[in-house]
């Protein structure tokens, strides 16, 4: 698909510069006439926002692994990635010629319009403050509720060529296992309660980016939590279980990012890093199975721990040993 350019794309765009409540962010503009492939059709997504479960987002699409740099939120480190109204994007067929060049100040026309939307002010009791806006505190508004068991909705995900059949079902009969257990309660809502009355601050490690670590056990990572699965206000998630016995680099270290529920920016003053290759599967989340967003998860450096570079360094996503 290649992303029209820039008066195309105003053009699809209100006042705030969203299209069908779905922001076009300025830091998406930089692709206009650009090529890339499509990774998935946006038909699961996972409600960060007042995790209801699945949503649905219409005719929408996501590119490659195109993410969010926060260039235009204040530094926002949380990569989130772009979705792509179907709008916005143009089918081309391999080696076609590359489109005439943009009318000038279009794409400066889009940046300014898209720019608007960044940030709102919002009632707080009785004062009014600033809040950021994004695609990811607005997909609420974008999207539409998908019942847990809506099996066209499960069809889709290999109608659509969003997962192989072999993915699919693999999912799907996970799915239909753990979602009963968790109506009865068998499964606990808190992916993993801790041993440690109070967060204690254990020794840093001062991780850097390039630096190579290894995920500690669940056990291991049990003594660090709260009865309530949290570490100084994260918590540690059911999809980043799978990751425990892992080798892995690490990506940056995380100072900012906005929150989703109301779009204020949360400072961390304390350690907290991403590691390379390490996101959100959308294979393990109960109520959100398939959701493509591949979130980057974010690690407290007690749950990891510094090792040596391995002998063959793997690919970009580590080791992998603890998957």
């Amino acid at each position: 698909m290649e992303v029209k350019g820039p008066a195309e794309i105003l053009a699809t765009l209100d006042g705030e510069g969203a299209l069908d409540a779905l922001p076009f962010m300025p830091e998406m503009a930089a692709y206009c006439g650009r090529r890339f492939t499509v990774e998935r059709r946006a038909e699961r997504i996972c409600d960060t926002v007042h995790y209801t479960g699945t949503r649905k987002l219409l005719a929408a699409f996501l590119l490659d692994d195109l993410r969010c740099s926060g260039a235009a939120h204040d530094g926002c480190q949380a990569e989130c990635r772009f979705f792509w109204k179907e709008a916005w994007l143009r089918r081309v067929e391999p080696g076609a010629p590359a489109p005439p060049v943009s009318e000038p100040g279009a794409l400066e026309a889009l940046v300014e319009r898209a720019a608007r939307g960044v940030k709102r002010t919002v009632e707080r009791g009785e004062e009014r403050v600033e809040r950021h806006r994004c695609q990811a505190t607005d997909l609420p508004l974008a999207t539409l509720h998908v019942k847990l068991w809506d099996p066209r909705s499960y069809a889709r995900e290999f109608t659509s060529g969003n997962v192989t059949f072999g993915h699919f079902l693999r999912v799907t009969g996970r799915a239909m296992v753990e979602e009963p257990m968790r109506k009865l309660g068998l499964i606990d809502e808190v992916h993993l309660r801790g041993t440690r009355g109070e967060p204690v601050d254990d020794p840093p490690l001062n991780l850097q980016p390039g630096e190579w670590v290894q995920v500690r056990s669940k056990e291991e990572v049990a003594t660090t939590l709260t009865p309530h699965g949290r570490n100084r206000g994260l918590w540690f998630d059911r999809e980043m279980m799978a990751y425990c016995g892992g080798t892995y680099r690490v990506r940056r270290r995380v100072n900012r990012f906005i929150n989703d529920q109301d779009g204020k920016m949360i400072e961390l003053k304390t350690d907290c890093v991403t590691l390379e290759g390490v996101v959100c599967s959308g294979d393990l989340s109960l109520r959100r199975w398939f959701c493509p967003r591949a979130i980057i998860p974010y690690w407290r450096e007690a749950w990891l721990r510094r090792v040596d570079p391995p002998a063959r360094e793997p690919g970009p996503g580590g080791s992998g040993e603890g998957r």
